[in-house]
């Protein structure tokens, strides 16, 4: 089992900044890639941004390429948003995944965090 707490939502003005949090606890070891999704009312969920977990190769939703940075800290269990530029489209709840990978083409899953709410308006 892995347990996954985000923090860092909140309400901010179009253009400005916020960075999400995200603690991994539990049986981290099975971790493999980390990454952000988020959730618009009425829409899918869609991937904002994964990030690989030795050599933190990088994945970016095309709508925040050069506004958000995703960043890992092994030692600490954490992967991180930062989140520049933030426009109203960026309005969403914002979920942390850690998925387990692979195992031949199987694929072992993945753990969820409860989600953090963001609203970007003036």
């Amino acid at each position: 089992q892995v347990q996954l707490v985000e923090s860092g939502g909140g309400l901010v003005r179009p253009g400005g900044s916020l960075r999400l949090s995200c603690v991994a606890s539990g049986n981290i070891r099975l971790i493999n890639t980390m990454g952000w999704y988020r959730q618009a009312p009425g829409k899918q969920r869609e991937l904002v941004a994964t990030i690989t977990p030795s050599r933190n190769i990088t994945n970016y939703n095309d709508s925040v390429k050069g506004r958000f940075t995703i960043s890992r800290d092994n030692a600490k269990d954490t992967v991180s948003l930062l989140m520049n530029s933030l426009k109203p489209e960026d309005t969403a709840v914002y979920y942390c995944n850690a998925d387990l990978g692979y195992r031949d083409t199987v694929h072992l899953g993945a753990y969820w965090g409860q989600g953090t709410q963001v609203t970007v308006s003036s």
